[in-house]
């Protein structure tokens, strides 16, 4: 293993003016990175491969799809970003990765609407209560929720398709309660057609994410939530490809045969129902 000692320090001394949390990451980034290099004895064609992966990564990466995210989901990094600023435990709902799908200008709906708009799959009710750490009810929570539909693919995957599907932005009722339509979600895969999926294909590892449905919740005086719902008689649930399940997250998606739903909709077809009940932590 090469001595990078000398070069190390002289590059970590370089950042000792930095502000302090600046000076902190960098300094620290610096002896891992180097360590790195030296451990595995990083070729100088193997450095520019990952220099040229990197910005191939940036170059598919556009309003619509985010390769960047992608690959820190892949690494784990997200995840354990995520561990680090949300520990498990207590009451509060478990939070998960973003993912590279999320899409800040999604339509509106309210409490009730269907917020598919078309997207292929079975009908599934959703529904739940906003609350916080002592159970006290949160009132007028802001959602936005955004999946894929049956065939594994979200709105924006579709080329040329101008209506968002599977995705929108509502607000719960003054009593914490919310309430939508949309389609069962299902399993699929990450995107491989870019520089993440080039890595999975040749370490062998599968792009599957088991289904589910993303939500990022905001009120006053919370930290924001970013989570999941994931149907339980899904499969991938113990080999999640950017290892966001969490076991507190997985809820049955039940069928229901035609009827009166509980919103009071008739239902001439079957469809799935889920609760999924919603707690946040009171902003640090």
């Amino acid at each position: 293993m090469a001595d990078l000692s000398d070069l190390t320090e002289e590059v970590v001394r370089s950042f000792d003016t930095a502000g302090d949390r600046l000076r902190t990451v960098t300094q620290s980034l610096v002896r891992h990175l180097h360590s790195f290099i030296a451990e595995v004895d990083l070729t100088e064609a193997e450095w520019a491969y990952a220099i040229d992966f990197l910005t191939r990564t940036g170059h598919i990466t556009d309003d619509k799809r985010q390769e960047f995210i992608l690959l820190s989901d892949v690494l784990g990094a997200s995840m354990a970003t995520i561990k680090v600023n949300h520990p498990a435990g207590g009451k509060v709902t478990e939070s998960t990765v973003l993912g590279p799908f999320f899409v800040s200008d999604s339509p509106d709906f309210v409490n009730g609407d269907d917020i598919s708009q078309g997207a292929a799959g079975q009908p599934c009710y959703v529904s739940g209560v906003v609350r916080d750490e002592d159970g006290n009810l949160v009132p007028n929570a802001f959602m936005e929720v955004w999946q894929a539909d049956e065939d594994g693919f979200y709105d924006v995957q579709y080329p040329g398709l101008d209506t968002a599907q599977g995705r929108g932005r509502l607000s719960a009722a003054d009593d914490g309660r919310f309430w939508f339509w949309t389609v069962h979600p299902e399993a699929y895969p990450i995107p491989t057609d870019g520089p993440v999926g080039e890595l999975l294909t040749a370490a062998g590892r599968h792009p599957m994410r088991p289904a589910h449905i993303h939500f990022k919740v905001d009120a006053a005086g919370f930290d924001t939530l970013i989570t999941h719902v994931f149907a339980a008689d899904s499969k991938y649930l113990d080999s999640d490809a950017v290892f966001g399940v969490k076991r507190s997250l997985i809820t049955p998606f039940t069928m229901q045969n035609p009827g009166v739903a509980p919103d009071g909709k008739t239902m001439d077809v079957p469809y799935y129902l889920v609760t999924f009940d919603i707690v946040l932590a009171r902003a640090s």
